[in-house]
């Protein structure tokens, strides 16, 4: 029982076939799992009445599925919206990413990381800073382009210090759920408990810190965190898609700040790494490939290790549901296959409102709206752009979403066409949100 939602997911089967698919969608449908600790397990609920009347009608039947899953006795409680964002902000209480980091990243160890030349150095400074934290490279600053690498080497930081200091407190989580965590103590008024749960740890692990750039008020609660944790000789380290230098929306003090450690790059795995990453991860699956598909595999893949490991997955599947032999020609047809479905995904216009508005800090419904507050409308503009920029709409269509006249639409990607000409910070925006929209598919 490692985390709450570990608990949450074996537990969840149980009620849907206990209840009733009307009664299980209204009383258990809309629970998170907040956190584990020792016996006690704590639910988020989507209203206070529905919390109270879950833990007064339901509590002692999810008690009991506990006991028969789990031999134990362990006590639940549903918190209502208000409550749950103050226990989130509570001192001692990790947060939910805390949890989600030994959910199926167990595999993710420095022995299980293949190392080559494109990425040795920041390997052997994440190893330096695992086996002797607070000491040598703070803060650590690792960058790479997605799938290289990065939240491996990050979770490999945790399991060891972990393993070799179990009473270390540790925080990892990524800098838009560090937004989101301070945006919320903030509406509740919750920022002192905020400040103490984040600056009396002995490990902060931030994972994608770009996301906090241009984010006024995160930025400053991260540089008084970051100096706090510095000044106590607390290990920090960092991951980001690019150097602190080409962060333009980035203030210099934090800039400054994350270059006073080491700075690690990795880079796109050579062909023999590449060799070795394939025949590792299949070996781990259970396939044993022959040395002329791992070959043919590397040769074609040549971007990041995430879509080495899709291959790889894809031919399982083959393998297992068809039945399909493995030789060069699946092993073609999965590059393939991978390859023609990145490029041909097309996101949705609602996807791309839902993106932005999470990078501003706004409601997608207020995008959507006809408000003429200017941080809501460049969101709107900035959308509109996006949309057709990387979707098959046209004016008319993306106007209809909107519920403007296209006419509005054109004036807007105008603007943000123009405005980029000499604003590297938008284009910097516009770069990051397309980002995300590709990492929801």
């Amino acid at each position: 029982m490692n985390s709450a939602n570990e608990i949450w997911l074996s537990i969840t089967p149980v009620l849907q076939e206990k209840f009733t698919d009307i009664a299980f969608k209204t009383w258990f449908g809309e629970l998170e799992p907040l956190d584990f600790q020792l016996d006690k397990l704590v639910l988020s609920g989507p209203s206070d009445f529905k919390a109270k009347m879950i833990n007064e009608r339901f509590r002692p039947d999810i008690m009991q599925i506990l006991k028969d899953l789990f031999a134990a006795d362990i006590d639940v409680t549903v918190l209502g919206p208000e409550e749950a964002g103050a226990y989130r902000s509570a001192p001692g209480t990790e947060p939910a990413a805390n949890q989600n980091i030994l959910m199926g990243s167990e595999e993710y160890t420095f022995d299980r990381f293949i190392v080559g030349s494109s990425n040795r150095f920041a390997y052997n400074a994440a190893l330096a800073v695992a086996e002797d934290p607070g000491k040598s490279y703070n803060p650590l600053f690792l960058y790479g382009e997605s799938g290289l690498g990065k939240t491996h080497l990050l979770y490999s930081i945790y399991h060891t210090i972990k393993e070799h200091h179990p009473d270390y407190q540790i925080i990892y989580i990524k800098g838009d759920e560090f937004t989101n965590e301070l945006s919320e103590a903030i509406r509740l008024r919750k920022t002192d408990a905020f400040r103490q749960k984040y600056r009396d740890k002995d490990l902060l692990l931030v994972d994608d810190i770009h996301f906090i750039a241009g984010k006024e008020q995160t930025q400053e609660e991260f540089f008084n965190t970051f100096n706090n944790l510095y000044e106590a000789g607390r290990q920090i380290v960092l991951t980001s898609d690019r150097p602190p230098s080409d962060m333009l929306r980035l203030e210099d003090r934090l800039r400054t700040r994350f270059e006073w450690g080491l700075m690690a790059d990795i880079q796109p795995p050579d062909y023999e790494t590449r060799c070795a990453i394939i025949k590792n991860k299949s070996i781990l699956l259970g396939l044993n490939l022959p040395l002329d598909i791992i070959e043919y595999i590397a040769q074609n893949i040549t971007a990041n290790v995430r879509q080495l490991e899709g291959t790889i997955k894809k031919l399982m599947a083959y393998r297992d549901l068809m039945g399909n032999e493995i030789n060069d020609e699946n092993a073609s047809r999965a590059i393939r296959e991978l390859i023609r479905t990145k490029d041909e995904f097309v996101p949705s216009p609602d996807v791309i409102v839902e993106e932005t508005a999470k990078f501003y800090d706004l409601d997608p419904k207020t995008i959507m709206g006809q408000s003429r507050k200017a941080d809501i409308v460049l969101a709107r503009q900035v959308s509109m752009y996006i949309i057709r920029s990387i979707t098959n709409l046209s004016l008319p269509e993306v106007g209809k979403f909107f519920g403007q006249h296209h006419t509005t639409v054109m004036h807007s990607v105008e603007k943000i066409e123009k405005t980029l000409g000499s604003n590297g910070e938008l284009k910097e925006v516009i770069r990051d949100i397309k980002a995300n929209v590709n990492d929801r598919f």
